[in-house]
């Protein structure tokens, strides 16, 4: 394909080249004769995302998504989300804050963690690693069946992504390493599993260390990622508020939203309710 072609072209739904189309029926024809496709899941904007993941190389997309399916049947996602039954969520929230609450500027769902105020001690004499990693699949579920189309149906379009805040406040090495497991665990499902969710993503806090170490990892990842990536320190309000209004964005963070029991916990969105 062309080079202009590829930047004329987003590779979604309704901006496909004739080849990203042709590809995306050659996908679904093939995932149908591998036995891995699902009618109620495996809509075109879902096989999209793993062409795009793939650059639309159908072979590898095509890998991909088979390894995605044989995961999903041995992690047991289906029957997690039929019965997880998160007791400790509130628990959790004091010593590692992970949630979702409100939308930004363009519809996509807020997803907030702060890994600063991680106390693993604590954490784990009320849950395990294994009980988070089975929380966060949970999650990512109900962000493609429940929150995802709840703001799509708000905005009158398509949203498939969500706005990261990450705040690094308070982290130190050792703090970092305590969470490292979680961390690399949930990048690899997130990458593997549930590509092309990332819209945009906003760290905060960032101590001065942080941005040596990025000028070093941004050259390694593609552009279209690190576009999407955006490093702040201390000042870091006025950037989120001008892409999150004001009374979605909680106090915390310099907005205006203060959700009766804590923002945290309010799962505020088009999804539900503050």
């Amino acid at each position: 394909m062309p080079a202009d072609e590829n930047q004329k072209f987003t590779g979604h739904l309704g901006s496909l080249s004739k080849h990203q189309a042709e590809t995306l029926e050659t996908f679904r024809m093939e995932i149908k004769e591998a036995g891995v496709f699902e009618e109620r899941r495996h809509d075109d904007a879902c096989l999209l995302r793993f062409l795009r993941a793939r650059k639309f190389d159908l072979p590898k997309a095509k890998k991909m998504f088979i390894d995605c399916e044989t995961w999903r049947k041995e992690f047991g996602v289906d029957d997690l989300v039929k019965n997880f039954d998160y007791k400790e969520r509130n628990e959790v929230m004091k010593h590692f804050p992970r949630y979702y609450h409100k939308t930004d500027n363009e519809g996509r769902p807020i997803y907030i963690e702060e890994i600063g105020r991680v106390d693993i001690k604590s954490l784990y004499q009320i849950t395990t690693l294994e009980r988070q990693i089975q929380n966060l699949v949970v999650e990512y579920e109900k962000l493609a069946d429940i929150r995802l189309p709840a703001c799509s149906a708000k905005n009158g379009t398509l949203i498939e992504t969500s706005c990261t805040i990450l705040d690094l406040k308070g982290v130190s090495l050792r703090s970092f390493s305590n969470v490292l497991s979680f961390v690399k665990q949930a990048s690899n499902i997130g990458q593997n599993y549930y590509p092309e969710r990332m819209g945009k993503f906003y760290i905060i806090n960032a101590p001065m260390l942080f941005s040596s170490v990025w000028s070093i990892v941004k050259p390694l990842l593609d552009e279209v990622t690190a576009s999407k990536i955006t490093i702040l320190n201390n000042k870091y309000p006025s950037t989120l508020l001008k892409n999150i209004p004001a009374e979605n964005l909680p106090v915390a963070f310099g907005g205006k939203c203060a959700c009766e029991g804590g923002c945290q916990l309010s799962d505020a969105g088009p999804w539900n309710k503050c």
